[in-house]
C-alpha cells in the first residue's frame, strides 16, 4: 500500500512538473477566471469550450496560420459563432453536420460552430469516393454538409440532398445574430481508416476528468508549449490531427495546418515561424528526412517531432533522428481510445520499434486468444487499452470486445522486460502458412533494412497446398538493381525459412490512405 501510495506521489510530482513547464498555470484575471468554467456548463467537453475558452485567456495571440494568413484567436471564436448561426438557419433539426475539408481555417470553424449548436458533427475522408462519401454521411444522419469547394463534384456525384455550405467562403463573420444555445451535447465523430473495410463511426463521450488525465500525462513525455508554434501536417478528420489541434488549441499555440503535405513547403513553414512542435505520420517523416538531405532549411527551433497514425519503422526513426536530433516521440492509440502509450527519443534508441510505455493513468495489457489471462513478457497477444476518452461504440452497431475495464485495439503485440510495448501486426493481417503463424511486419521490418528497398508490404494469399503463402510487394529504391531473388535472399539470411515470401512484386508505389496506412487489399501487381 506504502509503495503504491509512493508511485502516485511521484506520478503526481512528474505531472504537476509537465503542466508547468507547459506554461498551463500562467496566471489568469479573476474576472475571466469566473467566465471560464461557465463556458464549460454551456458547451461541455467540446472544441467549442476549447475555442472559446482560449479566446478568454489569450485573444490577441495568433490561433491559425494558413495560406490566407493569421487569425487570433479571439477573431476565431467571433467567427466561430458567427458560422454557428449561419449553420443553425439551415440545418434540419437533430441532424448531423458534416464537415468534408482539407486542413485550413475553415475546417476549425466549422467544427467550433457546429459542436456551439450541440449538434453531432461527423469529419469526413477527404479522400471518399462519391458513393463512399453518400453512405456515411446516410448511416451519420448528416442534413448539413460544410465543405471545401474542390469536393463539388464528389459530393454532387453521390447520394446526398442536404443542405450544402462552401467552407472557402466562411473565413469572415457570416450572420451579425448571436448564436442559439446548443441543444443537447455535441458529439464529435471520427471515422476509423477502414483499410479492413467500410469506415466506422467511433461514438466517443470525453469527460473532463479523463480529458485532464489523458493530457497531463501526454505532457509528462511530450513536452509541447503555451505559445509556441506546431505544425499539424496529417488531416485534421483523422483522430492524430484531431487531437493535436485539440491540444494546442487548449495550450495556446498557434497551430500551422497543412492544406496538402509537402516536405519542402512544411521545412520551409519550420524555418519562417520558427515551429517548436510537428505532429506526422511516418510516411511524412520519411519524405520529410528525404528533403532536407536536398535542401538547406534552418529547423534547429524544432523541440518535439510527434509520429503517429501508423507503424514507425525503426530505420524511419532512426535516420530521422540521424538528421534532425533526438526530438522524436511515437505515439500509439486508436480512434476509439486515443492515445495509450508513448515512446520517448531515448526509448526509440534503446528499443527500435516499440511503441513506448503505456501513458500515466492508463492501462495497456496483452491478453490471450480468450482474452482470460495477461501473457508474461515477450509472449505475444492481443493488445487491450484503456484510453482518454470513453467509447460507447460503432454509429453503425458493434462495438470493442472489453475485458476488465480494457478495450481489444485488434492488434497483436507483446511487452519487452521493461515494460515497452511493440506491435506485431494486425490480428486479421496474421498468415497461417504451412501451420506457421507468420507477422507480416516483422517481414516488413526486414525487407525495408535492405539497402536497395525503399518501401515494402508484406500480405498472404491463398495457396492449394499451405493454405496461404506470403507475398512481399517492394518499391526498389531509385537506381537500384534489386531483383525478386535478391529480397528472398535477404529475408532468408535473417528469418526463418517460412517467412521467406514465395511471391516477390516490384512495385512503383505501395497504395497507401491519406494518412500513411498501406491498403493492403488494394496492392497492384505492377511490375517498375
Amino acid at each position: 500500500m506504502l509503495d503504491r501510495v509512493r508511485a502516485w506521489a511521484g506520478t503526481a510530482r512528474e505531472a504537476a512538473r509537465a503542466v508547468h513547464g507547459a506554461g498551463m498555470l500562467t496566471p489568469v484575471r479573476p474576472d475571466l477566471a469566473v467566465r471560464m468554467p461557465l463556458r464549460y456548463r454551456r458547451f461541455g467537453p467540446t472544441p467549442a469550450t476549447l475555442g472559446a475558452i482560449a479566446a478568454l485567456r489569450w485573444p490577441d495571440r495568433t490561433a491559425l496560420i494558413d495560406e490566407r494568413g493569421e487569425i487570433t484567436y479571439a477573431e476565431l471564436d467571433r467567427q466561430a459563432a458567427a458560422l454557428a448561426t449561419a449553420l443553425h438557419e439551415r440545418r434540419p433539426p437533430g441532424s448531423a453536420i458534416g464537415v468534408l475539408c482539407r486542413n485550413h481555417r475553415g475546417f476549425v470553424q466549422a467544427l467550433l460552430a457546429a459542436s456551439r449548436l450541440g449538434a453531432d458533427v461527423v469529419l469526413l475522408n477527404t479522400d471518399f469516393s462519391a458513393r463512399q462519401l453518400g453512405d456515411v454521411l446516410d448511416r451519420e444522419h448528416v442534413g448539413l454538409l460544410v465543405h471545401d469547394a474542390e469536393f463539388d463534384e464528389v459530393v454532387g456525384g453521390s447520394s446526398f440532398t442536404g443542405a450544402r455550405v462552401l467552407a472557402d467562403g466562411i473565413a469572415g463573420p457570416v450572420s451579425a445574430a448571436a448564436p442559439p444555445p446548443p441543444h443537447g451535447r455535441c458529439r464529435v465523430i471520427v471515422l476509423t481508416s477502414g483499410t479492413t473495410g467500410t469506415p466506422k463511426g467511433a461514438r466517443t463521450e470525453p469527460s473532463l476528468p479523463l480529458l485532464l488525465r489523458s493530457s497531463f500525462s501526454h505532457l509528462m513525455r511530450v513536452p509541447l508549449r503555451s505559445g509556441e508554434p506546431i505544425i499539424v501536417a496529417p488531416p485534421l478528420f483523422h483522430v492524430l490531427g484531431l487531437g493535436y489541434l485539440s491540444l494546442a488549441m487548449s495550450l495556446g499555440m498557434p497551430v500551422v495546418p497543412t492544406r496538402r503535405f509537402d516536405p519542402d513547403e512544411v521545412l520551409a513553414a519550420v524555418e519562417r515561424h520558427r515551429v517548436q512542435a510537428l505532429v506526422a505520420v511516418p510516411i511524412m517523416l520519411q519524405r520529410l528526412t528525404e528533403a532536407a538531405s536536398r535542401t538547406r532549411h534552418d529547423t534547429g527551433s524544432l523541440r518535439v517531432v510527434v509520429s503517429g497514425g501508423s507503424a514507425l519503422l525503426p530505420r524511419v526513426a532512426e535516420a530521422f533522428m540521424d538528421r534532425f536530433g533526438d526530438v522524436l516521440v511515437n505515439i500509439y492509440g486508436a480512434t476509439e481510445t486515443m492515445w495509450a502509450a508513448i515512446a520517448t527519443p531515448a526509448d526509440l534508441r534503446e528499443a527500435p520499434g516499440t511503441v513506448g510505455r503505456p501513458v500515466a493513468g492508463l492501462k495497456v495489457a496483452i491478453l490471450d486468444p480468450d482474452g482470460a489471462a495477461a501473457l508474461p513478457p515477450g509472449r505475444t497477444g492481443e493488445i487491450y487499452t484503456s484510453g482518454g476518452v470513453h467509447f460507447t461504440g460503432y454509429t453503425g452497431g458493434g462495438d470493442r470486445p472489453r475485458r476488465g475495464g480494457l478495450i481489444g485495439t485488434g492488434d497483436l503485440g507483446h511487452l519487452d522486460a521493461a515494460g515497452r510495448l511493440f506491435v506485431d501486426g494486425r490480428a486479421d493481417d496474421m498468415i497461417v502458412s504451412g501451420g506457421e503463424n507468420v507477422f507480416p511486419g516483422e517481414v516488413e521490418d526486414v525487407l525495408t533494412g535492405h539497402p536497395d528497398v525503399a518501401e515494402a508490404a508484406v500480405t498472404g494469399v491463398d495457396d492449394p497446398e499451405f493454405g496461404q503463402r506470403l507475398a512481399a510487394y517492394v518499391v526498389p529504391g531509385k537506381g537500384s538493381g534489386l531483383t525478386a531473388d535478391d529480397v528472398r535472399d535477404h529475408v532468408r539470411r535473417n528469418l526463418a525459412r517460412y517467412k521467406v515470401p514465395r511471391d516477390v512484386h516490384l512495385v512503383a508505389e505501395l497504395p497507401r490512405t491519406i494518412t500513411g496506412k498501406v491498403r493492403k487489399r488494394d496492392l497492384a501487381h505492377r511490375d517498375v
